[in-house]
């Protein structure tokens, strides 16, 4: 799988550049092949101390608590098994959430304010869930689930 960078903003696509960034509205040309754009741990089945701080955690629950008899699925994201310190030196600056690999919504995150985690509310009942989340001290770090 290609990852590709949006310069201006830091968004991630999968597999090519899209015409605009999803995010800020750059054109394609914003965006580069970075294979090192997200960090991934040495050994998934054995986390140092740092990628347990930094790899996202996703939980899907299929039946949605907000939209109850609605289709409806909860799907929630907290950065690190160790939870991400949220200080004005060191945290996590957003949460990206893709479905089958394509863009679905980015959520930011202020410092001292709020927890490193974020929940949506998809209407979807099955596919693959990527979240990407972004620590301004040590970049990208993703993780993957089903629904």
């Amino acid at each position: 799988m290609k990852i590709f960078e949006c310069k201006v903003c830091g968004h991630i696509e999968f597999d090519k550049a899209p015409e605009k960034c999803m995010v800020c509205r750059s054109p394609a040309s914003a965006f580069s092949e970075n294979a090192a754009a997200i960090k991934q741990p040495a050994d998934a089945t054995a986390l140092n101390d740092s990628e347990k701080k930094h790899v996202p955690v996703i939980v899907v629950v299929k039946n949605c608590g907000l939209l109850p008899d609605s289709g409806c699925t909860d799907v929630h994201v907290k950065v690190g098994e160790i939870p991400h310190v949220m200080t004005k030196e060191h945290y996590i600056r957003y949460i990206d959430l893709y479905l089958d690999h394509v863009f679905l919504s980015r959520t930011w995150l202020s410092p001292e304010k709020c927890h490193a985690a974020a929940g949506w509310h998809l209407n979807a009942q099955s596919g693959l869930i990527t979240a990407v989340e972004n620590c301004n001290v040590h970049g990208n770090w993703i993780s993957e689930a089903s629904i």
